[in-house]
């Protein structure tokens, strides 16, 4: 088999491309640092498409399966024990280079809409310089060959969304998004390196090889049978350990309760936006999960793979839910993504029922990847009509689709493929998640079944708000985006119609075996799935296509739930008041009167006792050579007295 002797290439490039576009931001202005930028990008773009190539059609399978390869950089780190070490390594494997794929085309495609998006801005070089340690940092993470090589580039993912967050930082609202940002994924972080440590403890290694084997999996269970292991709630140490680094991935891919980030985020550059929610980042948590999957599917039966697929359905119904009140269309795309997120997460989580292929685990990904074009396609599409009528709210738009046609047709696509709708590409994802639901829990699968409906409902409502339901009259009339902004949007346009038709399951599967999956169109699951959505496009177009009064008499027929779900269901005030109420006023400011008070309060105490007592004495360090002997005869003179009256 041929080696991938220049995959280190491919995150390479771009970190060379920051370096170079950060130290000379202020001597190479626009144009130029933006070409340079998108060049570095085309070529890893080539070497990811070049690496699926080889990968999935000129190696092919071996034995039957897709092979899994330590190439490069096998080399040590830090060894703390003979088993237990961190390795430096580049894993190359069926989901890896499909992230590959997915993180290339979303990150081209945004450098290339960036070009026009980004013009004259004042820190255009500073943007794509931001961008290049994005991608850097994304290509690392899907790269790491253990649990401490993505944790280091998880981070980096965290640094570098905080910059592109915060990029316009002369706005405080900017800032103070970029911050929440920061902190609510440095919290679920720290889940995460205690996850981990406690796998690294009991696997004896942070290696994905290693800890995905069935010698390692086989005697972690056989400690938990045999009750070797602590336990918790019922659950073992080990169960808790797994769970402990999915809420490191809730976190980052923004789950419920930890999702609070995700819409303030939208304060960035809407390119940022299909870069950081679209692809990339926010499907870090999904990556994870899968990567350890074989951990989650088989320690203790899959209990922690339980809490995945319960969280990842609620998250996506109170997400879906949220989404279908909002107004600002960004904010609308965020709790879109948040609800999808959750679809990813609720597929691994059913995954296995019939085996360990697991269907489900082959669909969260086919829909990680389906989604992955049509949302960014959703954001940027979204950009060009915020760049065309300056405003994010759909109260301020309307019959757009006479003035930027480029934008409705492709914005149009991206909504029927989310929606569900076939040959579009999210149809063939969404369906097989719920197929693998269905089999596992109809609870479950009524949730996905649901939410399906909302998606359809919430996307078309934001359709035809802008584009379609009133002419509204424009100061500066509208137009489509220029030449390299339309680009991105009819390339994505087109993987979206495209990529739905991949076998997917012949290339993805949990064991690296190849399995053959079909849509059957006339069972009463796939019709429902169809019906479900084409009933939320209806719904949506009776109320939004034209001007109506609907909308106002569902909203106060809903009353106070609606009211709750415009407000997020007051989620952030709820943190605020934890913060502020509960931990910053009874717990920290208790704590503080004490460090202050108490602690500072005793250390001063002794500095003023010993400046006090070396006031009094300081007499006797005159540097006086006359009391110097002074003292020395008197206290000759007084050991004298003693010895002769003792003796």
């Amino acid at each position: 088999m041929d080696t991938f002797d220049y995959i280190y290439l491919i995150p390479l490039i771009p970190l060379l491309m920051f370096l170079f576009l950060g130290f000379t931001a202020r001597k190479i202005k626009e144009p130029v640092s933006g070409y340079l930028g998108t060049a570095g990008l085309l070529a890893v773009f080539i070497l990811s498409y070049y690496t699926a190539y080889k990968y999935f059609f000129a190696d092919g399978l071996v034995d039957g399966k897709y092979q899994q390869i330590r190439v490069m950089l096998k080399e040590g780190w830090i060894h703390f024990t003979d088993k237990l070490a961190i390795d430096i390594g580049i894993i190359i494997d069926p989901i890896s280079v499909m992230m590959l794929v997915v993180v290339s085309t979303v990150s081209f495609m945004v450098h290339i809409y960036s070009l026009g998006y980004m013009h004259k801005d004042p820190g255009f070089s500073r943007f794509y310089a931001y961008l290049s340690l994005f991608t850097f940092s994304m290509l690392g993470l899907v790269l790491a060959s253990n649990l401490f090589m993505i944790y280091i580039f998880w981070e980096l993912v965290g640094v570098s969304s905080y910059l592109l967050i915060g990029y316009y930082f002369e706005k405080p609202s900017a800032v103070a998004a970029s911050k929440k940002a920061f902190i609510v994924t440095r919290f679920a972080d720290m889940f995460f390196l205690i996850g981990i440590l406690m796998i690294g403890y009991f696997g004896q290694s942070f290696d994905f090889m290693t800890l995905n084997s069935e010698s390692t999996i086989s005697m972690l269970n056989s400690w938990i049978a045999n009750h070797q292991v602590a336990s918790f709630l019922g659950l073992s140490v080990i169960t808790w350990a797994l769970i402990l680094i999915f809420i490191g991935g809730m976190g980052k891919s923004a789950m419920f309760p930890l999702h609070i980030w995700l819409p303030d985020a939208m304060e960035g550059p809407t390119p940022v936006s299909a870069l950081i929610h679209a692809a990339t980042m926010v499907v870090a948590g999904v990556y994870l999960v899968a990567r350890l999957f074989p951990m989650y599917y088989h320690i203790e039966g899959g209990a922690a793979l339980r809490v995945v697929a319960v969280v990842g359905a609620f998250s996506a119904l109170f997400a879906a839910i949220i989404a279908l009140t909002q107004e600002d269309i960004k904010r609308v795309l965020a709790f879109s993504t948040m609800s999808q997120i959750g679809y990813m997460m609720m597929a691994l989580g059913v995954s296995g029922f019939d085996g360990y292929e697991g269907l489900g685990y082959m669909a969260g990904m086919f829909h990680l990847f389906t989604h992955a074009m049509f949302k960014a396609l959703l954001f940027l599409v979204a950009g060009a009509v915020i760049h065309a009528v300056h405003s994010n709210f759909m109260k301020d738009m309307g019959g757009l689709h006479k003035y930027m046609p480029i934008a409705s047709w492709t914005f149009l696509i991206a909504a029927l493929a989310i929606s569900g709708i076939p040959p579009f590409s999210g149809f063939f994802s969404k369906d097989e998640i719920l197929m693998a639901a269905w089999e596992y829990n109809k609870i479950i699968w009524f949730v996905g079944f649901i939410v399906a409906g909302m998606t359809a409902f919430y996307m078309f409502r934001l359709y035809f708000r802008i584009f379609h339901h009133k002419d509204t009259q424009y100061e500066h009339p509208p137009h489509d985006a220029p030449a390299n902004m339309s680009f991105s949007l009819i390339f994505l346009a087109v993987m979206t119609m495209a990529v739905g038709f991949i076998s997917f399951s012949e290339y993805i599967s949990a064991s690296l075996k190849p399995f053959h999956s079909h849509i059957h169109w006339g069972s009463p699951l796939v019709i429902g799935s169809i019906v479900i959505a084409l009933v939320g496009i209806g719904a949506a177009y009776l109320m939004y296509y034209k001007e109506t009064e609907y909308p106002q008499k569902v909203a106060a027929a809903f009353g106070t739930t609606y009211k709750w779900a415009k407000n997020k269901f007051y989620v952030d005030e709820l943190y605020m008041y934890v913060t502020h109420k509960i931990i910053f006023d009874k717990v920290s400011k208790p704590i503080a009167w004490f460090d202050r008070y108490v602690i500072d309060g005793f250390m001063n105490l002794l500095g003023v006792t010993t400046l006090g007592i070396a006031n009094r004495i300081k007499f006797l360090q005159s540097g006086r050579l006359q009391d110097y002997a002074m003292y020395f005869v008197s206290g000759v003179v007084a050991i004298i007295i003693i010895v002769i009256y003792y003796k």
